[in-house]
């Protein structure tokens, strides 16, 4: 079997075991639904209530892209004035490390009584938690490029714009990638929490509010099914991102090319 075959069955097989042992396990102990269901009740609620977790999920999804694309726009373009600049960077960034160690859940209701939209008070609180690993990693990938080759750039007289475009991007393409997979995750848990806060006024109609409105009524399987989407989105976004990096480095970076086996 090849490494690659052996990624997809190893994690497979381990979902299996994991889930036909809970489903043992509930069956054999009579263990009531209201307290934990199954992995089939979980797939037949699913299933049965797709009509309406379907369009939250959407929901989601759309805060959750909007703000890793906003991110993404954001970062890269002030990792480039760091660069750029170095007393810049020095300047601006602690306050980008404020604005990552701020808990989101403290200042999620500041943001939903200051913006009157409740999609674009969701959108900010979700680029808030998505932006910094962006920034940081592209400033890193953008200062590690090799003095020599800098030094060459220098001699054949490249402009600042020609060296950031033919030279530290480039160079830096494999750490912004990094931080974009750290970043699709946390823009995810971003929306969610953004939409747990606007739910409890009852102004959100995401996949968190699902789950809220699910534990209110005691739905718990609707409440398990609608923490298996998010769950299952956060694995597509990783592996679409992952997908992306590959594509991006197979053909030149050691990191891709040496998984190519």
């Amino acid at each position: 079997m090849t490494d690659r075959a052996l990624r997809v069955l190893m994690p497979l097989l381990i979902a299996a075991v994991v889930l036909g042992l809970w489903e043992w396990a509930v069956r054999s102990y009579a263990v009531p639904d209201y307290i934990l269901p199954g992995p089939v009740e979980i797939g037949a609620t699913l299933w049965r209530d797709w009509a309406s977790l379907s369009p939250s999920l959407w929901v989601t999804l759309e805060v959750t892209g909007l703000a890793l694309l906003v991110a993404v726009v954001a970062g890269v373009a002030l990792a480039a004035v760091f660069a750029a600049s170095r007393w810049v960077e020095l300047a601006l960034f602690p306050y980008a490390v404020v604005l990552q160690v701020t808990p989101i859940v403290a200042i999620a209701p500041l943001i939903i009584v200051w913006v009157e939209d409740i999609r674009v008070a969701l959108l900010i609180m979700a680029w808030i938690v998505a932006f910094f690993p962006i920034l940081s990693n592209t400033t890193v990938g953008l200062n590690a490029v090799d003095h020599n080759l800098r030094d060459l750039f220098r001699l054949y007289r490249a402009g600042p714009l020609r060296t950031l475009l033919w030279l530290r991007l480039p160079a830096a393409l494999p750490y912004f990638l990094a931080g974009l997979r750290i970043s699709g995750g946390l823009a995810l848990i971003g929306a969610v929490v953004a939409e747990f806060v606007a739910g409890t006024g009852g102004r959100a109609s995401g996949l968190a509010f699902r789950i809220l409105e699910a534990g209110y009524t005691l739905q718990i399987p609707r409440m398990f099914a609608a923490l298996a989407l998010i769950c299952a989105s956060g694995i597509a976004i990783y592996l679409a991102l992952s997908l992306l990096s590959w594509l991006l480095l197979r053909r030149w970076h050691d990191s891709a090319v040496g998984r190519e086996g």
